[in-house]
């Protein structure tokens, strides 16, 4: 018979266990877990799912058997229980909701509008690195002193690089630090059909009432308003309205305010606060994204094989998700350890490229601009700034060495600048690329880009 009851026996696994992995590990897969009541020597825990059920057995049998009741065959005495109708009453929210099919009525006893925002995407979670250090800076700034620091926060920058995983953790820090105020988080698509949904039942005004009420609007995706007049129209007199309440308004996109096709009306109303671009993470923040993503599924990659994913898979970090949970299951399914062979039998189409094109001084500039996060004016300016400076040397010195053309032509392409200047740079960063494994890495990686 036991001699503890199956809560302290659980309850000394658990203790041990959190000693044997890692915190975010713990976190998903043990902490979950309950003790239901039990007869006899059984054991009966509540998992959330059948995948928590499969993993604690494929991964931690041996240390369960440690602990808990088994058979006389020497199995472990413990029925698992997924409670199906927690299932049903709490669903996963989703990244980018739908929009309700119509607005929310107001209540002033509310105390918060609702909020359908993705809980994997919190500060805690969003790693950070040079390429996003400001933007994230400051959408913490707005979350801990909402339409008090920056007003509207417009985010912007390239598809897969954080701008909704930083708009849904404002909104979860706001929600659990400011419960009173009424917070709403939607896509621009979803504003549009909410807006089609009430001009067709004639309940505009309500509609209105309900936006101009809220505490804090985020909008995801905002580029989807260009080309739409009128939409665009009841959105900056909502826009405006709020503001005028001096209520917070972060928005995101994947352009910046002046490049956008909509009016100068909206484009000045958005460049009024601040506006924070988030760039290509470098290869360090890639290589800590890609191992914090690998840890929450409950495994490890070594650092040899982080770097070499890293060094192919570098536009996108969505792709760097995708690739940790394909990598993660062939493994598993396989039995096989993560080496680089693995890696290559399972990510190879995320390394193809795009058939190979004629090299350019623009196409290294770009690639080069792209990887040190400046802009390709910067690089053809005469800016001596080192952030700037150092960027086109590496421009310079993979121009020199990946085009076959005089010294004179090349030179000329980078602002104008002399041959000699050209020829300074090629020698600096050649010998530094020797002694310098980052700076290595960084050129292989953008040659890799040019020729793609």
């Amino acid at each position: 018979m036991l001699t503890k009851t199956p809560q302290e026996t659980w309850s000394e696994f658990l203790e041990f266990i959190s000693e044997h992995c890692s915190a975010t590990e713990f976190e998903n897969w043990f902490a979950p877990v309950h003790v239901l009541e039990s007869s006899g020597n059984e054991i009966i825990l509540e998992v959330p799912n059948i995948f928590v059920k499969e993993y604690l057995l494929d991964n931690y049998k041996k240390d369960l058997c440690s602990f808990l009741p088994l058979k006389g065959s020497g199995e472990l005495d413990v029925t698992f229980v997924i409670p199906e109708a927690k299932k049903k009453a709490a669903p996963i929210e989703s990244v980018a909701p739908a929009p309700p099919t119509s607005a929310p009525s107001v209540d002033n006893n509310a105390t918060v509008a609702e909020v359908k925002l993705n809980p994997n995407y919190t500060f805690e979670n969003f790693i950070e690195g040079p390429s996003n250090q400001f933007v994230k800076s400051a959408a913490m700034g707005v979350a801990s002193r909402p339409s008090k620091s920056y007003n509207p926060l417009f985010i912007h920058g390239g598809v897969g690089l954080g701008k909704t995983h930083l708009l849904h953790a404002i909104g979860h820090y706001i929600h659990q630090h400011n419960k009173k105020l009424r917070v709403h988080c939607i896509t621009t698509e979803a504003f549009i059909n909410d807006l089609v949904d009430h001009l067709r039942n004639k309940s505009i005004d309500k509609m209105k009432r309900f936006y101009r009420s809220l505490d804090v609007l985020m909008v995801d995706d905002i580029q989807f308003l260009q080309n739409r007049l009128n939409f665009e129209e009841e959105f900056c007199n909502t826009f405006e309205s709020l503001i005028n309440q001096s209520k917070q308004i972060i928005i995101t996109s994947d352009k910046p305010p002046g490049q956008l096709k909509l009016s100068e009306r909206m484009i000045g109303r958005m460049e009024w606060g601040l506006v924070a671009n988030v760039g290509v993470p470098d290869l360090e923040t890639r290589v800590a994204i890609l191992q914090h993503k690998a840890e929450q599924k409950g495994f490890r990659i070594p650092h040899k094989v982080a770097f070499f994913i890293a060094e192919h898979i570098f536009n996108n970090v969505r792709q760097l998700e995708g690739a940790i949970n394909r990598l993660g299951a062939y493994c598993r399914l396989m039995g096989l350890d993560v080496t680089e062979e693995a890696v290559e039998k399972t990510l190879s189409e995320l390394f193809q490229y795009a058939p190979h094109k004629k090299i350019s001084v623009e196409n290294i500039l770009k690639s080069v601009a792209t990887i040190f996060g400046v802009r390709v004016s910067d690089l053809k300016s005469g800016s001596r700034t080192k952030d700037v400076a150092f960027p086109r040397q590496v421009a310079m010195y993979l121009a020199k060495e990946m085009i076959n053309d005089s010294l004179m032509r090349l030179s000329s392409a980078f602002g104008g600048k002399t041959h000699s200047t050209l020829l300074h740079a090629w020698k600096k960063i050649a010998g530094q690329v020797e002694k310098d494994e980052t700076l290595r890495r960084q050129i292989d990686m953008a040659r890799r880009n040019i020729e793609a």
